[in-house]
């Protein structure tokens, strides 16, 4: 409760907050929910499936995120678990003058699990301002299925995003030892910058695909020709742990979905959650 002498502009913007923390263990033969922490904007719904993979959906009930707003999810897959994380919505990053939106994500897949970190697309407006952070670490067994996909600005909104700040940070452990690092920055005068033919080409939409484990490359040439012109895949060994990495560009979103979702389709071995639908 405010005092005599304060005011709403005194205490400052309110800032988004949340915290949401999930463990899949095996249980009776399958991969079952064993610990759920959710606080502030972040929920975490689990649909009814009646076999593997667990399926889990992330939710912001923000509704968006700005400038000094914070997310954190953790995931961990036990031993023997198969699961897939997905988001209910493509995240949305509003307009920040100051500091950035910080979004965390720790992922942690155990002996023989196959983890699926499969998040809807990011949208970043116009003067946005965004710091992602993703750190994985995982068992020699394991395999691990990684994507991240931002647009700027929905062309079909008429939305033009000239200047942005954009962060995308990933670290990826085997047994404690990097296999893949890298930084990702745009930004502040992001219409020159997409323009460049070495970032994008002019295009709006981009993605990074990861697939990690045993036989990795295997699906290479199949991922090739769903990419197409528009990207590039290549595999190669770290430590002896098979990578198999995908670039994606396109001028919107419903461009990149059409190449992504039959990608992710491929190498997860399965179907997408019904959320990804088209």
């Amino acid at each position: 409760m405010l005092t005599k002498n304060e005011s709403l502009a005194e205490l400052g913007p309110q800032r988004a907050v949340g915290h949401g923390s999930i463990q899949v263990e095996q249980r009776h033969g399958r991969s079952r929910i064993a610990r759920l922490f959710q606080e502030g904007c972040a929920k975490i719904r689990m649909p009814r499936v009646t076999c593997d993979p667990f399926e889990a959906i992330l939710i912001n009930t923000a509704g968006g995120l700005t400038g000094g707003d914070r997310l954190n999810w953790t995931v961990r897959a036990c031993e023997d678990t198969s699961a897939v994380i997905t988001t209910q919505a493509c995240e949305r990053i509003y307009r920040s003058p100051e500091s950035a939106a910080v979004v965390e994500t720790r992922l942690t897949a155990e002996k023989g699990t196959h983890l699926a970190w499969l998040p809807q697309e990011t949208i970043l407006f116009d003067r946005s301002a965004l710091s992602r952070r993703l750190e994985v670490d995982m068992d020699g067994s394991a395999t691990v299925l990684l994507v991240e996909a931002v647009v700027f600005g929905r062309q079909a909104m008429g939305e033009i995003v000239t200047e942005t700040r954009f962060h995308d940070r990933w670290r990826i452990r085997v047994d404690g030892r990097p296999i893949h690092a890298e930084d990702f920055r745009l930004g502040p005068d992001l219409g020159a910058q997409l323009g460049r033919a070495a970032i994008a080409g002019g295009q709006r939409a981009l993605a990074t695909v990861l697939l990690a484990g045993p036989e990795a490359g295997r699906p290479l040439d199949a991922a090739r020709a769903i990419v197409g012109k528009d990207g590039a895949v290549s595999t190669w060994q770290v430590g002896g742990v098979d990578k198999l990495l995908a670039r994606l560009h396109a001028p919107d979103s419903y461009g990149l979905r059409k190449r992504i979702v039959p990608l992710l389709r491929l190498l997860n071995g399965q179907s997408l959650p019904k959320v990804w639908s088209i």
